[in-house]
């Protein structure tokens, strides 16, 4: 580190002599001699950064051997971490002068590195193995992680569809297209209670196709711009009671239904028709508590869902647990209930200033019929390569709490569920597949009152950490004609696919995102 410090005031140094000399070199600088002796000065200070820079390389060295076992933001000093280019260029500076020819009539102006543009990175170590993105920052000061993902695909839909649409796809939505699923930068702190800090923050920002089916949606968003890139945003706070009530505020990704939003961590490229039903996200607060080692218990009361600003007063709540039997089997059981039906409805004529969106109307009456879900998941590590999983869901929906004149209070149901199956072949390789019934019996879904099944085939190929490649097959069928076709007015009872998904991801962040 000393040896360090002492090259830098030197090379510094070096430099302004450097420039002096350089400028010394037109008629008119100084005298012959004065010219000389500052040449001679020059050779001297030269000789002793040799010396300094083989000092510098040993430290280097112990630095290297240190790092194997030790972090390397723990072992590297910053003035340790100058880059060589900055030190060969001082240096090729004070041998031109020391060893230049003959003056001539045009004076050469040296640039001298400030001491300030040594680099202070700590991530410069490890960002050297990945040369292409060591310029993206991965980690935080306090622990926090930024994260960035991609992920695109090619699909081939047989039917040939009007428009290239395919219908009850949530991601996968256009056939004959080379497509932008999503982009993704995630930043992430999780509390950690041991180190002292009981808070956390989550911000997830999201472009491309899945955005627009995620968020946005002007029927259950009053004000859908504001909010569309924002995927999750919350905050966390560990309050110390018993073995910690964990409490976030914000905006997150809804755990209703076994899949998620990234394609990583799914058993399958496209997601199901419940992922595309069930709620993606909610606006509240949201409290879990672990019970034991085996059992957590869930709170949430939100806006509404799919809703980052309500749509009435009601404010929508789910209980429910996670269960771990045993160290192999995970179990997710949860109910919610809610009532989002819009109170008012957007209007023109407010005279009073207002954002956007905010000038509305009463509706009244307005539905007030509630939807009860029954979601159900459970997860066996049935070997280290198999892994088996089973969801099931029953959904009832009522447009008017009590019937009258005009005003329905008749259910509206949908149930079914999935069974997934994933085996790991190599550490490259693994195999996936999905069948699903959703029984929409009363067209809340689709629109039409049908009974929808769907077999999905995945084969991975993980190039490595950070680059994942997907080829799939994925056959939708329903008892009536519903699916695009070709030809106008023809519509299929199915709609087979066949799709390439890739997906690049890096960052600080461990496991599931």
């Amino acid at each position: 580190m000393c040896c360090a410090n002492r090259l830098i005031s030197l090379l510094f140094f070096a430099g302004v002599l450097s420039g002096l000399a350089a400028s010394a070199q037109t008629p008119s600088a100084m005298p012959a001699n004065g010219d000389e002796d500052l040449r001679q000065m020059v050779r001297e200070l030269s000789l002793r950064v040799s010396a300094l820079e083989e000092e510098l390389h040993k430290e280097r060295a112990t630095a290297v051997s240190a790092a194997a076992v030790t972090p390397p933001a723990a072992v590297t000093p910053p003035a340790a971490v100058m880059t060589a280019a900055s030190v060969a260029d001082i240096r090729s500076n004070v041998e031109e002068v020391s060893y230049s020819g003959p003056a001539t009539s045009t004076s050469t102006v040296t640039t001298v590195p400030a001491p300030t543009a040594v680099a202070t990175n700590t991530q410069v170590a490890g960002a050297a193995n990945t040369p292409g993105l060591s310029a993206l920052p991965t980690q935080l000061p306090g622990g926090a992680t930024l994260n960035y993902m991609f992920d695109g695909y090619y699909e081939y839909d047989f039917n040939h569809p009007i428009g290239r649409i395919q219908y009850l796809r949530a991601y996968d939505v256009l056939s004959n297209s080379f497509s932008i699923n999503q982009a993704d930068i995630v930043l992430d702190l999780d509390p950690n209670v041991a180190e002292g800090r009981r808070y956390g923050v989550r911000l997830d920002l999201q472009f491309g196709q899945a955005t627009d089916t995620l968020q946005g949606n002007p029927s259950n968003e009053v004000r859908p711009n504001i909010y569309r890139n924002i995927f999750q945003a919350y905050g966390t706070y560990v309050v110390p009671v018993g073995k910690g009530l964990t409490v976030d505020f914000g905006k997150w990704a809804s755990s209703l239904g076994i899949e998620g939003n990234y394609t990583k961590d799914q058993v399958n490229y496209s997601r199901s028709f419940f992922f595309d039903y069930l709620p993606f996200y909610h606006m509240g607060v949201r409290a879990s508590y672990k019970v034991n080692d085996k059992l957590t218990a869930n709170y949430w009361i939100v806006n509404g869902t799919n809703q980052t600003e309500p749509t009435n007063s009601y404010k929508d709540e789910l209980f429910g647990f996670t269960a771990q039997p045993t160290k192999n089997i995970s179990w997710t059981m949860n109910y919610y209930l809610g009532q989002d039906h819009p109170d008012v409805a957007p209007a023109t004529n407010c005279t009073v200033p207002l954002q956007p969106g905010l000038c509305v109307q009463e509706i009244n009456p307005a539905p007030d019929g509630k939807i009860n879900i029954f979601d159900s998941y459970v997860t066996w590590n049935a070997s280290p390569k198999l892994t088996l999983s089973v969801e099931g869901d029953y959904v009832i929906s009522r447009e008017w709490a009590n019937a009258a004149p005009g005003e329905s209070s008749a259910p509206s149901l949908v149930d079914g569920g999935a069974a997934y199956a994933r085996y790991q072949l190599t550490p490259r390789m693994a195999l996936g597949g999905r069948f699903e019934y959703f029984n929409d019996r009363n067209g809340l879904y689709s629109g039409t009152a049908q009974a929808l099944k769907e077999f999905t085939g995945t084969y991975d190929y993980k190039f490595g950490e950070g680059f994942l490649a997907r080829a799939e097959f994925r056959n939708d069928w329903s008892n009536l004609p519903f699916f695009l076709t070709n030809t106008p007015g023809v519509l299929s009872k199915n709609q087979p696919t066949l799709t390439m998904g890739v997906v690049w991801w890096y960052g600080g962040k461990q496991g599931p995102w």
